[in-house]
């Protein structure tokens, strides 16, 4: 199978997951890059940056046509998170890969249990325990993003659910603007890396993102709430026991 078409494929699930679930894009497209279609890495985790920036605000801009944003709340949660993320990134470099690759498959999985646990508040709903609850859960968010170098997605949805409140559907959509922000941060400090890029790959990956994107909002649209929070949980579950696997291994 070409590179191309792999690439199409791939970027139509990241695309399906980010706008449908709000998260989970750069899970799937990192290991998408490295073990599909023969990144490095490193460029790997660039590229991933770089297509989830641009297909989480494309996946925003459908949620908030229809009032599925709530802006004060995922601007607050992603501004919370900016200094510990600075700083779990300066940790990160001196932690081994194999206790990184653990710890990442250990966060999805407990983040995947919170989920599954999480009620489904009728909308709107009032934020639960205000804006300083939001700044402090968007801290230790924060600093695990910046910790196992993911956009957050997975971990912005059952934060928004359980210690924020906010429906299925609402959490999703704040999460992609939270998702946006933080991965165009992260992009920021990789800016000459992305020179090196194949964009052979990445353009085609980012393309079929963004039209998968569209299609997951407009599949989170018909969907049950609870059917949408089931398959995000498995999907962490999946990612989870893969990554613990890698990392014993």
């Amino acid at each position: 199978m070409s590179a191309l078409v792999l690439a199409l494929a791939a970027g139509a699930v990241v695309g399906l997951a980010l706008g449908a679930l709000g998260g989970g894009g750069g899970v799937l497209a990192v290991p998408a890059l490295i073990y599909l279609l023969g990144v490095e890495p490193a460029a790997a985790a660039t590229a991933s940056l770089i297509i989830v920036v641009v297909t989480s605000a494309a996946g925003l801009l459908a949620h908030a046509r229809d009032g599925g944003v709530r802006w004060g709340t995922g601007a607050l949660l992603a501004a919370a998170g900016l200094i510990p993320a600075a700083l779990g990134g300066a940790v990160a470099g001196s932690l081994p890969p194999a206790l990184l690759t653990g710890a990442f498959g250990i966060v999805a999985g407990a983040a995947a249990v919170a989920v599954l646990r999480a009620g489904d508040p009728a909308e709107p709903g009032p934020v639960r325990g205000g804006p300083a609850v939001t700044a402090g859960a968007g801290a230790g968010l924060g600093a695990v993003t910046g910790v196992l170098g993911v956009g957050g997605g997975f971990l912005a949805v059952p934060t928004l659910l359980k210690a924020v409140g906010l429906p299925m559907r609402t959490a999703v959509g704040t999460a992609l603007l939270v998702v946006t922000l933080n991965s165009l941060a992260a992009l920021t400090t990789r800016a000459g890396a992305a020179a090196g890029l194949d964009w052979a790959v990445v353009a085609p990956f980012t393309g079929a993102a963004i039209l998968g994107a569209w299609d997951g909002k407009r599949l989170a649209g018909r969907v049950r709430s609870a059917t949408l929070r089931r398959i995000f949980a498995y999907l962490l579950l999946g990612v989870a026991a893969l990554m613990v696997l890698d990392g014993a291994l």
